[in-house]
């Protein structure tokens, strides 16, 4: 009956708050006083406690069932933890002050004063486990005057507030340079060095790159959204990569350096995947192999079979390299290795954020590796594969 009384108690919580979170804590915490409860009264004597029986073993086996780290604390003691306590803040824990045990100041100044603030409101720790960490803490009381501290980890969800935050500013930024310049020379324009053909001939010229790579960017922008939307919808037709690379290197075929492509091509099966998407690919890791490799150098383009089930495409450029430390970050949005260098070659800083998602969404993987002084080599896995039926 007292546990009925927890579920119908935790159903009540979330049909008028529904938080999910708040209502759980309310389950559990009822759950264990029941139990708590449960071990008083004039009911006939229990069995002696054994390993698999006694009532804080049940407790830590309620407690246990939540993945979060969670403790119940008595008189500012932990008097139990779960697994994800203990993994947390140690083994030690038990029998410690809870404001040593979760050695945190704002958790400190919650469980000091439980009357301050909003009963349930969550306290937000950072640097809690390692100092990259954040987490949020609820606490709730029993009605036997025990609480129960509840942890959440949101590092994921900040660092994706983060992301967004930090890719608006650079979107920003990247849009506003461009912009400020066309403004500038529009000015200029109206002014006298209007009048001066020669003059007016070059800013136009100018202005006209600015746009261009406002446009570049936008479009990237809006090809990006639109990879990230798909990224969890594979992709099903069949596509021959190797008559793809043709195709995309004919398209190439303007740029001062199409005549350094090398293509390897091997007998390769199909790859379920996107046409346009695959050639997208192919547009930014070709093009960036024939930007930034060294000029009258060779951009090579293999395709093999990988095992039975993948295929490896390769492009290799003979360039100045990349040194160790940019790699791992060459796939963010607008990072670049050489601001100047990538804005004077035309980049956006998103090209190889578009080659990250599209082979996400692909079930394939990336490497990307290289060496300082003798070039940069981009390998791609993708699956083979018939067409479900």
């Amino acid at each position: 009956m007292a546990l009925i009384v927890a579920a119908l108690a935790a159903l009540t919580c979330y049909l008028i708050t529904s938080d999910i979170e708040a209502s759980l804590v309310v389950l559990v915490g009822a759950g264990i006083a029941a139990m708590i409860a449960g071990g008083g009264g004039d009911a006939a004597p229990s069995p002696a406690p054994t390993a698999a029986t006694g009532s804080d073993i049940g407790i830590e086996e309620v407690i246990d069932a939540v993945a979060e780290p969670l403790l119940v604390i008595g008189q500012n003691r932990v008097e139990a933890a779960n697994r994800g306590a203990r993994q947390l803040l140690g083994e030690h824990i038990l029998g410690e002050d809870v404001r040593v045990a979760i050695r945190h100041p704002a958790a400190a100044e919650r469980l000091s004063n439980p009357d301050d603030g909003v009963p349930g409101a969550p306290i937000h720790l950072v640097g809690l486990g390692n100092r990259d960490q954040r987490w949020e803490m609820r606490v709730q009381a029993l009605p036997d005057g025990r609480r129960i501290v509840h942890l959440f980890d949101r590092t994921g969800s900040y660092a994706a507030e983060r992301m967004r935050v930090d890719f608006v500013a650079n979107a920003s930024h990247e849009l506003r340079t461009p912009l400020a310049s066309l403004l500038g020379y529009i000015e200029t324009l109206r002014e006298e060095a209007g009048d001066d053909p020669a003059t007016r001939e070059r800013f136009l010229k100018i202005m006209f790159g600015e746009a261009r790579r406002m446009q570049r960017l936008v479009d990237d922008l809006i090809s990006l959204s639109r990879i990230e939307a798909e990224k969890y919808r594979a992709p099903s037709d069949k596509v021959e990569l190797g008559t793809l690379i043709e195709q995309v290197t004919a398209e190439l075929s303007s740029s001062p350096r199409s005549a350094d492509l090398v293509r390897r091509i091997a007998d390769v099966q199909p790859v379920r995947g996107d046409a346009s998407q695959l050639s997208q690919l192919l547009h930014n890791v070709i093009g960036n192999a024939m930007k930034y490799g060294r000029d009258a150098t060779p951009v090579t383009i293999s395709l093999a079979p990988e095992g039975e089930a993948m295929v490896r495409l390769t492009v290799t450029d003979e360039g100045e390299g990349i040194p160790a430390q940019h790699l791992p970050r060459l796939t963010e949005r607008f990072y670049r290795v050489d601001s100047g260098r990538s804005r004077q070659a035309g980049g956006t800083g998103l090209g190889l954020a578009i080659v990250k998602h599209i082979i996400e969404r692909h079930r394939g993987r990336l490497d990307i590796a290289s060496t300082v002084g003798v070039g940069t080599s981009v390998t791609i896995l993708l699956p083979t594969g018939t067409l479900s039926s």
